[in-house]
């Protein structure tokens, strides 16, 4: 075995009926793609919560949904046969909408300064990944972040930075036009409907999030008007702009941005190393560092166009996992797929006919999920008391970063200031400093 090799699986641990490597006749490509980008939950929620966040035209918001399928789309591809070369999904990551949210509502700089400093910190991460004689820089740092502890704690930062826009908006505000019982039905209708077809819709079960947001609407449209005229008189293509949101660049949010990239993209590296091992292929740390070169590239595209930055789904890897079949062509068709769909503004338009409660309602239940993704991680600590201090500081200072005063941020420097009050990336730093002192740096890679 070269080094910076894993082990390929043994027949007995591989899990797939259909190699990763093997080919499938068309029809099976179109039901398996389509299949994925129905398990791609943030893919129909993060655009539309951003987009009403800075009270964008609803064509704005379309444009935003076409531009996270078109960046997810061509990094899916570049994952399935151009790079890593495995069947990997790659959806919107949190991590990036969250700061995009809170980067984008700071004084003088908005969005264009938000995704100009993004775009900056993914032409850095391209070269920190690129992989020169089998190792990159991304390479030894990821080994920081394999610990359990470490994984599943910063899921759950994840989860509590964005918990802003989960309820308040499901509820929405006294001058929104369903406050509060038309807001609350609708979404909880919509959240009942999710979770009845996730748990018992058989084939559609892949389709739960769609189906809940139709219904939802239905039932928000019962009550408060809900027009189709924009999505009849929309164009059919949307065409892709450069920064349109205005261009800026600030050197401490570009840093920012680089601290938001790191977990995402160990936390690809963990799974393609597990898909490797269901499909007997062994994964080395250059294939790894090209795919997480490929995350880059959808982060540089993403900054120039608009879009999320992209992490391997969960619910994807339990889909190859379900459906046995491992072949890197079905997700390759749904990458293609994905830009087809992308590209039609009247589908993207469909999808900001969804009121934002109703949005907010079925993220409350998504957060929710991959939060609790994020304690059956934790479930697999071997706790002691070092363990306790590390876990429970970083999440205290997580929390308390989220209850600073105003006056006291206002003292602070802006670079300080996003970093406290950022769990993902306040709690994180902690986790990782205080696990490093107490329980020793990470072992390096077999």
């Amino acid at each position: 075995m070269k080094p910076g090799e894993t082990p390929a699986a043994t027949p007995a641990d591989k899990v797939f009926d259909v190699g990763i490597d093997q080919k499938l006749p068309y029809d099976q490509l179109l039901i398996l793609g389509l299949q994925n980008i129905f398990g791609m939950t943030g893919m129909f929620v993060f655009p539309g919560i951003l987009g009403r966040s800075f009270n964008l035209a609803p064509e704005q918001i379309a444009y935003l949904y076409g531009m996270t399928f078109l960046v997810c789309g061509l990094v899916t591809i570049l994952q399935s046969v151009l790079l890593l070369r495995l069947p990997i999904i790659q959806g919107p990551y949190a991590g990036s909408f969250a700061s995009l949210l809170a980067v984008g509502h700071l004084q003088g700089g908005g969005l264009g300064a938000a995704y100009g400093s993004f775009f900056i910190a993914a032409l850095i991460w391209c070269a920190l990944s690129l992989p020169v004689r089998g190792f990159s820089v991304i390479g030894l740092l990821s080994r920081f972040l394999r610990a359990p502890i470490i994984a599943g704690m910063i899921v759950i930062f994840i989860m509590i930075q964005v918990s802003n826009v989960a309820l308040p908006g499901w509820i929405g505000l006294p001058q929104s036009p369903g406050f509060p019982a038309v807001n609350f039905l609708a979404g909880a209708l919509a959240v009942a409907v999710v979770i009845a077809v996730s748990l018992w819709g058989g084939k559609f079960r892949r389709a739960a999030i769609l189906i809940g947001l139709a219904v939802g609407t239905v039932g928000y449209a019962l009550f408060r008007p809900v027009s189709l005229a924009a999505v009849a008189n929309a164009p059919l293509l949307v065409a892709p702009q450069l920064f349109p949101f205005g261009y800026a660049v600030q050197s401490d949010l570009v840093v920012v941005f680089l601290l938001v990239l790191l977990p995402a993209s160990v936390g690809s590296m963990a799974l393609y190393q597990m898909v490797g091992n269901w499909g007997g292929q062994s994964v080395s740390s250059a294939r790894m560092s090209e795919g997480v070169f490929a995350i880059g590239l959808g982060g540089v595209l993403a900054g120039l166009v608009g879009g999320f930055s992209t992490i391997v789904y969960p619910d994807n890897i339990g889909m190859l996992r379900t459906t046995r079949v491992g072949s890197r062509y079905a997700t390759l068709a749904a990458g293609a797929l994905l830009i087809v769909l992308g590209a039609s503004i009247k589908f993207d338009l469909l999808l900001v006919v969804v009121p934002l409660p109703v949005l907010s309602a079925a993220a409350t239940l998504l957060f929710g999920i991959v939060l609790m993704h994020g304690v059956h991680i934790l479930a697999k600590v071997d706790w002691d008391d070092r363990k306790f201090i590390v876990a429970g500081l970083a999440m205290l200072v997580a929390l308390g970063g989220m209850f600073m005063s105003p006056e006291v941020l206002a003292q602070m420097p802006l670079l300080v200031r996003l970093i406290v009050t950022q769990p993902v990336i306040s709690g994180g730093l902690s986790l990782v400093v205080l696990h490093t002192l107490l329980c020793g740096a990470p072992p390096k890679e077999a």
